[in-house]
């Protein structure tokens, strides 16, 4: 099972201060020599914490071009980017270019969004969602594995569209989200999902893989096709105001290791995991939970 953890985007994020690229870039690269798998990034124009006033945030796109230059082994990738931002046909352009600076490191994480303070700032539509997110997969999908794009959609209408130069690879889309309609995208247009954010594997965890199950066998998809992630809150409790909750996990590096051989025993591919805070310490007790796994 692959482990890979966020990094800091915002003053939310546990350094009690707006973070800067130094240490974003100092956070990915202590997670890759400390033999971690992957570091991901949020997309948002404006940091919502929940009970918090709204706070600034660093640009995904371009701190991903960044870390894509300046990592060599982790996956990077966007936990996700938000489907209404960029027009699906640009979002293609760029996460091509990104791959290619990577070496073939990038996963395309992408989601429909949630109606929030950067819509109605920015001018964001909110509107049929879900409708606007199946176009951007069936458009960023073809245009990343070469075909030629011609879609007269409801939202977005592309004629003979295509990537010059076309990728490298075919960059893996992983869809993040729950419900019906969004499983079933999934399963019909992504190679990986995520389920976020959880603590310990509780019924809703396991509710939600078995969803997801029957998505793929509704899209007649093998469930090994599928690249099932995590998303996990993990806090350190000697952090101040952490509270062990059904949302955050704040044990011990030994009850964390516990948590991770469960999370193996369901067949997740890979842990996504959001310390708090994001900081060296705790990647440090991460990879100690790591050695410490019986399993």
């Amino acid at each position: 099972m692959r482990i890979g953890v966020t990094l800091p985007m915002s003053k939310s994020d546990g350094q009690g201060r707006m973070p800067g690229w130094p240490d974003v870039c100092a956070l990915a690269l202590h997670a890759e020599s400390a033999g971690l798998d992957s570091v991901w990034i949020c997309d948002h124009l404006v940091s919502e914490p929940p009970g918090n006033p709204p706070e600034g945030v660093l640009e995904a796109w371009t701190i991903l071009s960044a870390l894509a230059a300046s990592t060599r082994r982790v996956t990077v990738g966007t936990l996700v980017t938000c489907s209404s931002f960029r027009h699906p046909a640009l979002l293609a352009k760029m996460a091509a270019t990104v791959d290619g600076i990577s070496g073939g490191r990038l996963v395309l994480g992408l989601g429909a969004g949630f109606p929030g303070l950067e819509y109605e700032a920015y001018g964001f539509p909110n509107d049929h969602r879900l409708a606007r997110f199946e176009e951007t997969l069936e458009i960023v999908g073809g245009l990343l594995r070469g075909a030629v794009v011609t879609t007269p959609g409801q939202f977005y209408q592309l004629r003979n569209a295509s990537l010059l130069p076309s990728p490298d690879r075919r960059i893996p889309l992983l869809v993040a989200g729950d419900g019906p309609r969004l499983l079933r995208m999934t399963a019909r247009h992504a190679q990986a999902w995520n389920t976020a954010w959880h603590g310990a594997p509780d019924d809703r965890l396991r509710a939600r893989l078995a969803a997801m199950e029957r998505a793929l066998a509704d899209e007649d998809r093998e469930v090994g096709s599928l690249h099932v992630t995590v998303g996990v809150s993990v806090a350190d409790p000697d952090h101040p105001g952490v509270d062990d909750n059904d949302g955050v996990f704040a044990g011990t590096p030994d009850d964390l290791a516990r948590i991770i051989d469960e999370y193996a025993l369901l067949d997740v591919d890979e842990l996504i995991i959001a310390l708090t805070p994001k900081i060296g310490r705790s990647v440090d007790r991460l990879v100690r939970a790591l050695t410490l796994r019986t399993s």
